[in-house]
């Protein structure tokens, strides 16, 4: 029997190519995309089960998410959706900060929150993350929103690790790297498909032993 994975995100960009290769090695693609199905045509090719009209910052939207998948068991979650705006100070657009918290931070633990009964032990859950959530790392300033929002999302991560690991599941916050999507523009320097193969080489590789990590998708470990 076939291992499952839900996506979320899974109509363009990181999330497609992670349901192209995933269903490129015999996976059950679970794609999640807030898009109706008749707009996510290319996911079609690839999911086995598409969950449309999903809006991850929705509790009655996730709750719908948790009943249509019933009592499907997940091998691998992968929190994707993410949004990225820019601020500068001085003209700080605080709904702009708040809304990235919610899809960034919260919307991926109110997930978790919600599909704890299609996860057991052996489950694996990775957050999207991003580099730019590393406060170490910080040096260049500015992107108050998805910086915060990002961190946030580090910080819930770690915290699932530590509360899941007793249950055998297992969790990793993953920097996909500088992908050419449209969240930049394209101006990336990998392509989605690299991206997609690191992150599953890395869901992969993760133990409960390295459980909580914060990782690069080219393998080096970030620091927080």
């Amino acid at each position: 029997m076939s291992s499952t994975v839900l996506i979320t995100g899974a109509n363009r960009g990181v999330g497609l190519a992670l349901a192209h290769h995933y269903h490129a090695n015999d996976w059950q693609v679970i794609g999640v995309c807030r898009c109706s199905v008749a707009d996510a045509t290319e996911l079609k090719a690839f999911a086995h089960q598409i969950i449309d009209g999903i809006d991850v910052t929705q509790t009655a939207d996730v709750e719908r998410l948790a009943a249509a998948l019933g009592d499907q068991r997940l091998q691998v979650l992968i929190n994707n959706a993410g949004l990225l705006s820019d601020e500068s100070l001085g003209e700080l657009d605080f709904d702009s900060i708040r809304q990235q918290m919610e899809v960034n931070a919260y919307a991926p633990l109110r997930v978790v929150e919600a599909l704890l009964n299609n996860l057991g032990s052996g489950s694996k859950i990775a957050n999207i993350t991003s580099r730019m959530g590393s406060i170490a790392d910080n040096d260049s300033g500015g992107r108050y929103g998805y910086r915060a929002s990002k961190a946030a999302l580090n910080a819930f991560g770690r915290s699932l690790a530590m509360d899941l690991k007793p249950h055998g599941i297992e969790v990793i916050q993953i920097h996909p790297g500088y992908v050419q999507t449209r969240m930049v523009n394209f101006g990336g320097l990998i392509t989605p498909q690299q991206a997609a193969a690191g992150i599953a080489e890395r869901i992969s590789a993760l133990t409960l032993e390295t459980t909580g990590g914060f990782w690069h998708s080219n393998g080096t470990e970030l620091p927080w």
